[in-house]
């Protein structure tokens, strides 16, 4: 299996493959509204406005598995993502990126690349995942790595 080939489902319901962000490179982060980290939302926007024309795909997992911090439901979250960052990024249905449930795009991120100390777990919301264009995870960033500090890394892809 690769990257492509996994069924998600966007934040309007509509189920679709990542077939979609073929030749792109992605930045695949799972985000939450109530988190210290949630600012973040701004600078994933400007990663999205400023390089989407040139092959970046930024795309928002919801998770509510860290002390439930992403509470409500998809039509409350595109909301809050809208009005409080003006985020115009791909946003996607809520999913479980640890346990039993894990979706299959985190089982797959997760295998292909991993965390601390060799761990795969994900450890909190925001965690990020840099996929290149041909599908391959080419960087996993903690929670509290900046989207400005990853930028160059994303350029380089780019190129």
């Amino acid at each position: 299996m690769n990257i492509y080939d996994i069924k998600v489902t966007d934040i309007d319901g509509k189920e679709l493959t990542l077939e979609k962000y073929k030749n792109k490179v992605m930045l695949i982060v799972n985000v939450a509204s109530k988190c210290g980290f949630t600012g973040q939302y701004e600078g994933l926007e400007k990663l999205h406005e400023t390089y989407e024309n040139k092959g970046l795909a930024v795309l928002g997992f919801p998770c509510n598995q860290f002390l439930s911090q992403e509470p409500g439901t998809e039509e409350d979250i595109k909301e809050f993502c809208s009005l409080t960052y003006g985020v115009k990024f791909d946003m996607f249905s809520k999913i479980d990126v640890n346990g039993n449930n894990t979706h299959e795009l985190y089982k797959y991120l997760k295998t292909n690349s991993n965390g601390i100390l060799g761990t795969d777990m994900i450890k909190w919301n925001f965690t990020k995942f840099l996929v290149n264009k041909e599908g391959k995870v080419v960087q996993r960033y903690a929670p509290s790595t900046t989207p400005k500090q990853i930028e160059s890394d994303i350029i380089k892809l780019l190129d």
